[in-house]
């Protein structure tokens, strides 16, 4: 770290935490310093692109997207592993490999990251999973480990989800990404979130019943490919997306029943 000139950059989810940080992280170090990050899964929504781009005017800082390429279904197909509510490899290969490239080249660049993260006071499991994560796939340089800082300014703060809507909303100008409007709880990866949970499909199916049945046909390609695994799982054991979709159809008992397996939304989901 020592001579190297400090760079600060905003994790970017393309939700409104993370735009909220990277405003915040602005205000203290300078738009000159700072860099607003998003790794793209190329299974964002349409809509992510415009909000990114009307953030980044507004704070006036610099946009960088990273791209691996894959999607994360192709990611599964290489792995041979279907991302799940408990593991989702789409995340480390897309997100998290690429920022660790990127943090490797602005230290060859001369430059010491700072990452911010719009994770709250809530969150404490998440902001610990993050801290591990980032420092543990760094690779050692001249022979010792490195750390990377990781900064989270809303877990010391109290202020709301709500407020940070309003100011962005009505204070910026800026509409909130289209999947806020449709009750989506995040805006990642399109609705196609494989660590979303049954109530996370179920809205699915029912505001965009083809984008759940495109996840369908990929789970069903892939257990072509693995065997009897699955998106979802239902008492410990592979429930598939046609079975949930079935269930829902019939309005059971079954359906009715099933609730979110996680509450720990994987790590791209910065908030």
């Amino acid at each position: 770290m020592y001579g190297r000139k400090p760079k600060y950059i905003a994790m970017f989810s393309g939700g409104a935490a993370s735009a909220y940080v990277a405003y915040l992280m602005v205000q203290k170090h300078g738009k000159e310093n700072s860099v607003l990050l998003f790794t793209d899964t190329l299974w964002e929504h349409k809509d992510n692109k415009r909000f990114m781009i009307e953030v980044a005017e507004e704070i006036g800082i610099e946009r960088k997207t990273l791209i691996d390429g894959r999607t994360p279904d192709e990611v599964f197909e290489d792995t041979k592993f279907l991302g799940n509510s408990r593991l989702a490899k789409c995340s480390s290969q897309l997100k998290v490999r690429q920022t660790v490239i990127y943090l490797e080249e602005l230290r060859d660049s001369g430059y010491e990251p700072i990452l911010y993260f719009g994770i709250g006071k809530h969150e404490k499991r998440r902001r610990e999973g993050i801290e591990n994560l980032y420092n543990h796939n760094l690779l050692p340089r001249d022979g010792e480990e490195q750390q990377v800082k990781t900064v989270f300014p809303l877990y010391e703060s109290n202020i709301p989800d709500k407020e940070i809507k309003r100011i962005i909303t009505q204070d910026w100008g800026i509409e909130l990404p289209e999947m806020y409007h449709l009750g989506f709880s995040h805006a990642n990866c399109g609705g196609r979130c494989v660590r979303g949970g049954f109530n996370h499909y179920q809205h699915l199916y029912e505001t965009w019943p083809q984008v759940y049945i495109e996840q369908e046909e990929m789970e069903n390609r892939l257990r072509e490919q693995l065997g009897d695994v699955s998106i979802l799982k239902r008492n410990g054991k592979p429930f598939t997306l046609t079975d949930y979709r079935r269930e829902l159809d019939l309005d059971s008992e079954v359906a009715k029943k099933l609730n979110e397996e996680t509450d720990v939304p994987c790590i791209c989901h910065y908030a």
